[in-house]
């Protein structure tokens, strides 16, 4: 049985879901919402609780402010004040993409917060050799946004960090006939997420001094992305190596049960 509940924040009401009884696990993306993590947020229910939410400004998580611009600290934030608001001290985060950013910031702002964090492929363009060509390659899709819509810049997306037409698990769901929704969270997405998430620098000395557990996860199929070379740099810089899952990019939706089950390991250290 999956319950829905909604906090409010400052500025924002956020919608998220519990499912599942056991241990505490956060399972996250940006600006993914939680009906995107249904099928894993299932698959670990049999021995965890399992937290799924919308981030703020996207599906069921409104704003006050809808121009607000959605950083990993504000949404690593309110991660915390759901875990508030579930009378959780502590609990296991799997962050994907944007998601990923936003846990290696509640590592960094809330460390007592969080057991194991699974970092699945964060898209930390700061940590590459040729950064500033990638800023400005991002900047380059917002305006292309602003100036030709929401198709132009996610073909414009798409095609930077290296997905194919057919690929799933790009960090929102693009369908033939999009909803009145899709679209919103796109737009937003363009708008006001993607340079924030993918301009922030992790705080290393944070990441590494505990008490969290940070654990980089890695799609076998991931090789032409961008994140699989942002996501070796994170390791690199955290000391450590890659913990390879099953699929690509969006591994936990192509290939649910055994990602699930490479999850399952990793949490159990």
């Amino acid at each position: 049985m999956t319950t829905t509940r909604t906090l409010a924040v400052p500025g924002a009401r956020l919608h998220y879901e519990v499912r599942g009884t056991g241990p505490v696990l956060v399972i996250m993306g940006s600006p993914m919402d939680a009906a995107a993590f249904a099928p894993i947020a299932e698959a670990m229910a049999s021995d965890h609780t399992v937290v799924t939410l919308d981030p703020r400004g996207i599906s069921g998580s409104e704003l006050d402010d809808p121009k607000q611009e959605s950083t990993p600290d504000l949404r690593a934030d309110d991660v915390a004040a759901i875990l508030d608001d579930l009378g959780v001290e502590r609990a296991d985060v799997l962050g994907s993409s944007g998601g990923a950013v936003t846990a290696l910031a509640l590592v960094t702002r809330h460390p007592n917060r969080v057991g194991t964090v699974v970092a699945h492929e964060p898209p930390l363009l700061e940590l590459l050799p040729d950064a500033a060509e990638r800023r400005a390659a991002t900047d380059d899709i917002v305006a292309t946004f602003h100036r030709d819509g929401i198709g132009a810049a996610w073909m414009k997306f798409m095609g930077s960090a290296g997905f194919e037409a057919d690929d799933e698990g790009a960090p929102v769901e693009a369908p033939e006939e999009p909803s009145l929704q899709d679209l919103a969270n796109s737009a937003r997405f363009f708008a006001y997420e993607l340079q924030a998430t993918t301009r922030y620098v992790p705080d290393v000395a944070a990441l590494t001094a505990g008490p969290a557990r940070v654990v980089v996860g890695l799609g076998k199929e991931s090789g032409k992305l961008d994140t699989f070379d942002t996501s070796k740099a994170l390791a690199e810089v955290l000391g450590t190596q890659t913990v390879e899952f099953p699929g690509d990019h969006g591994g936990f939706i192509g290939e649910t049960e055994d990602f699930a089950a490479t999850l399952r390991k990793v949490l159990a250290g």
